[in-house]
């Protein structure tokens, strides 16, 4: 039965632990299966503008996807976006995501203060966690989606009308059988695998994560030996997906995995690749390192905190920004070695 706690007059669930309600009696974690799946277009969920909110974490790789995506193709204008967190020392409890930079931590709107609610709305009978990135039906003030298999699918397929004009063609028809293999491939192997590693609850289920995350690093690493992109030339939504957890790597996973075989910059190949994506505005706009790497919030930090040299001292002062625009001399793997997006070819038809 799900626990809840009152606050500011709301009946909030209680989250759910994933160590406690996914994790197997051999100590395995099993990410729990995404609840709101249904698509956009005919017969489903409206493709509309002025109708979705994006909501999505900062430190949420699943998340962090979709917000690049959504840049990427310029829907900004046609989607919403905010960021949310969690303020921890405001309850006894966990109480999962929380709009905590709307005005008083109320989402303007949907009225909600925590994210939960908009799950409730659509089925009250809900008892997983509510996750992000969670697509947002605000006039109806409730979730429509948060399957992060799919979300940069639909908007890279369905909400198409709303692009920008010239926006880049990350799933390419012709290609789209081969990135939906390899992003399964990449979920199994790399996304979801260095979770694994951290939520495990015995030594073989680390092991065994532990094993198949660096296994799976050195098969991209090898990948990308003799192509600047995981299909070639151009950036697809396979590597918006890769991107994501290479981002995150030596900041935050290798911390919370223990010794690590390698850190992201020991890899030559993927090292280069990953800066080659960032220096994209759209992936370093929503790219937040002092964030993925932060220890405590030390204006809350209890007095007795000791603080930790290298996350609260060494980190912040770390200039990301030049670190990650060093050039990555990735170019000459191109045929195309100006463009690292594919402009579809009707964008260049003459004017009329």
């Amino acid at each position: 039965m799900a626990e809840y706690i009152e606050v500011n007059g709301r009946q909030i669930r209680v989250r759910p632990t994933e160590t406690v309600s996914e994790v197997d009696k051999y100590g395995n974690f099993h990410r729990q299966p995404n609840h709101f799946t249904k698509g956009f277009g005919s017969g489903e969920n409206p493709v509309e503008k002025d109708r979705y909110i994006l909501f999505w974490a900062k430190g949420c790789h699943w998340s962090n996807r979709a917000s690049i995506t959504r840049e990427l193709l310029g829907l900004q204008d046609a989607i919403k976006v905010e960021i949310v967190g969690w303020d921890d020392d405001a309850y006894e409890k966990p109480l999962g995501w929380e709009f905590v930079n709307s005005p008083d931590h109320i989402n303007p709107e949907t009225g909600a203060q925590f994210l939960s609610e908009l799950y409730y709305n659509a089925d009250p009978e809900y008892t997983g966690r509510a996750t992000v990135p969670s697509f947002v039906d605000y006039k109806e003030k409730k979730v429509v989606n948060n399957d992060y298999h799919r979300l940069t699918n639909y908007l890279e397929v369905d909400f198409k009308p709303f692009q920008k004009s010239d926006a880049p063609d990350l799933y390419p028809e012709e290609l789209r059988e081969k990135i939906d293999k390899l992003n399964w491939w990449l979920f199994e192997n790399v996304n979801n695998a260095v979770y694994r590693a951290q939520f495990a609850q015995s030594l073989q289920a680390f092991s065994d994560a532990y094993e198949t995350f660096f296994a799976g690093l050195d098969a991209m690493e090898e990948r990308l030996e003799q192509q600047r992109f995981l299909f070639g030339d151009y950036v697809t939504d396979s590597d918006i997906r890769l991107y994501v957890t290479l981002a995150r790597f030596d900041v935050a996973y290798s911390r919370n995995i223990g010794p690590c075989k390698r850190r992201l910059v020991d890899y030559k190949n993927l090292w280069g690749y990953a800066r080659d994506l960032y220096q994209i505005p759209a992936f370093y706009h929503n790219t937040y390192f002092k964030d993925f790497a932060a220890s405590v919030d030390l204006s809350k930090a209890d007095p007795d905190y000791w603080e930790s040299t290298y996350y609260d001292i060494v980190i912040p002062d770390t200039d990301f920004d030049a670190i990650w625009k060093t050039p990555a001399g990735r170019e000459h793997l191109s045929k195309d070695p100006a463009n690292k997006l594919k402009i579809p070819n009707d964008f260049y038809k003459p004017w009329n």
